[in-house]
């Protein structure tokens, strides 16, 4: 197998691709036609989702992945560092000393698809949209901080924060900060169905089958006026029941590239494969998967049971058993890469499981043994590994002796709502980062309006930590208080991390920019593809 290997520079907030070569040529837009990604992500319409494509709802990697590719925002991550760069503005920043007054300026001539100009009512009435029908699943925590937005004029826009906040420009270049067209959408409810207005580098149209995507067909917008240059004019997105059923269409040029969700072991096949039209790239990833506890139930809400589990559960064995080594463990909410990440959970627990430590730790609180529990997990949004995941987890926390565990699957439809409204005792998340801060893994888990719709609250993480550290604009500057927030969190256990993920994309070999197919929140960009000769 000829491998070539190209490494990009490693800075937070920047992935540093390894491309494994196989040569050769050929594939689904080998005559110079659409890009054709392949997915396993599922989008249905249901009471809980009935808009999968409005930026007032979608707080999830599928829909995020859409809403990149065909909503503008004021603001956009470069391919590399962390700070954001315009593309429906033509500048912004904060205009007095104390971080709370942040203008932009849009550029000239922004026209939504349809043709309607955008100007600056339009970006007023997308966050005051966002956050007025502050979607119960949605991302509307992210603008928790903004008092009042005003349009000096039709090009400016002025953002009035409540309290300072370094990490602002961020958050307005998430998808929650898409621009959408005023005299389309709905100022009190989300546009239901899958059809939208934006203003990004592609049109989508949305083919369905029994109310479920089947393929998303992307265009290039001849009205797109930003700073992304696409590499296609056009790109499709196919929905694979199976990542099984994905790798064959790969194999066979009916699709392109493949991303999401690879199984371990395709990814170890893929690696070592003699098949010389496939290339693999790996990048380091800031997806981090947790354990979640309603911290109001009965079963978990002494903590000693959940610092019992912590200090039984092995991280090791679960990356290298279940994910084959696909995945590293991870010792904080705060992953390797990010600045201010330190391993509190190691630091009190250890690396290495032990029985006795937890038995002491149950005994000290008076707690029987073994403790009966449920772990409850989604079966079809995080690849096909979490299953095995959480018979290990069962098998480690059973073989201790000290807890009687159970396992259940739930699909995604009805796991989701049902976590928001306290229905599991401990469930298994994950988190992809709105963007590469560590506020992003600290404030979105904690206080009121926390994604999660956890009942714990810890008043120095959110009335002190979190506001001091949003008044650093040097980042690293704020790291004693970031580890501060972690430390406690090692302490409470209301969330337990188990790994941190890597990233994969596979491609055919002539399909060229796969190395920036993938962003810091690992969705894909289609605009960065292109064909080879």
């Amino acid at each position: 197998m000829n491998r070539k290997t190209l490494v990009l520079p490693t800075v937070v907030g920047l992935l540093a691709p390894v491309l494994v070569a196989c040569g050769g040529s050929g594939g689904a837009g080998k005559d110079g036609g659409a890009i054709v990604i392949g997915s396993t992500d599922r989008f249905e319409l249901s009471k809980d989702t009935p808009a999968p494509f409005d930026p007032a709802e979608v707080y999830d990697i599928a829909g995020l992945t859409v809403l990149r590719s065909t909503f503008q925002t004021l603001l956009r991550l470069p391919r590399s560092g962390t700070t954001p760069v315009p593309d429906a503005a033509s500048k912004c920043g904060f205009v007095d000393r104390k971080s709370e007054q942040f203008r932009c300026t849009l550029r000239d001539g922004l026209k939504f698809s349809n043709g309607h100009d955008l100007t600056a009512k339009d970006v007023k009435f997308s966050i005051d949209r966002v956050r007025n029908i502050n979607f119960k699943n949605g991302p509307a925590s992210l603008f928790d901080n903004v008092d009042r937005v005003e349009t000096p004029n039709e090009q400016e826009v002025v953002f009035h924060l409540k309290t300072s906040d370094a990490t602002f420009a961020q958050k307005i270049s998430t998808p929650a900060g898409g621009i959408v067209d005023s005299e389309v959408y709905d100022p009190k409810k989300v546009r239901d169905g899958y059809d939208l207005v934006g203003s990004g580098p592609y049109t989508m149209k949305a083919e369905q089958t029994d109310g479920r995507v089947t393929k998303a067909v992307f265009s290039k917008n001849s009205n797109y006026k930003g700073g992304l240059k696409l590499q296609n004019n056009k790109a499709e997105m196919r929905f694979f029941e199976s990542s099984t059923s994905m790798e064959k269409a790969l194999k066979a040029g009916d699709i392109d590239v493949m991303n999401r969700s690879m199984s371990p072991e395709q990814i170890t096949r893929l690696r070592t494969s003699t098949n010389k039209d496939i290339n693999i790239v790996e990048s380091p990833g800031q997806e981090i998967s947790f354990l979640a506890f309603n911290t109001n139930d009965p079963s978990v809400k002494n903590k000693a049971v959940r610092q019992a589990m912590a200090q039984v559960i092995d991280r090791q064995a679960l990356t290298r058993d279940d994910y084959g080594r696909t995945t590293t463990p991870l010792y904080s909410l705060v992953p390797s890469g990010i600045t201010s990440h330190q391993n509190s959970f190691s630091n009190q627990y250890g690396t290495t499981p032990s029985t006795e430590k937890a038995r002491n730790i149950l005994q000290s609180a008076n707690i029987s043994t073994p403790v009966p529990l449920t772990l409850t997990y989604t079966t079809d949004h995080y690849g096909e590994a979490t299953a095995k995941e959480f018979k290990g987890l069962q098998d480690q926390l059973n073989g201790s002796g000290l807890f009687d565990v159970k396992i259940q699957g739930v699909e995604w439809s009805k796991f989701r709502p049902a976590s928001i409204n306290g229905e599991y005792s401990v469930y298994g998340m994950g988190w992809f980062p709105d963007f590469p801060d560590p506020d992003n893994f600290i404030a979105p888990f904690f206080g009121e309006g926390n994604f999660l719709k956890s009942p714990y609250r810890n008043q120095k993480i959110t009335s002190k930590l979190i506001p001091q550290t949003r008044q650093e604009a040097r980042r690293d500057a704020a790291a004693p208080l970031f580890q501060q927030a972690q430390d406690i969190v090692a302490d409470d256990v209301p969330i337990l991390p188990l790994w941190q993920g890597k990233q994969y994309v596979a491609a055919r070999e002539n399909i060229t920019g796969v190395e920036w197919a993938l962003n810091s929140s690992s969705q894909i960009q289609p605009w960065e593809l292109g064909h080879g000769v």
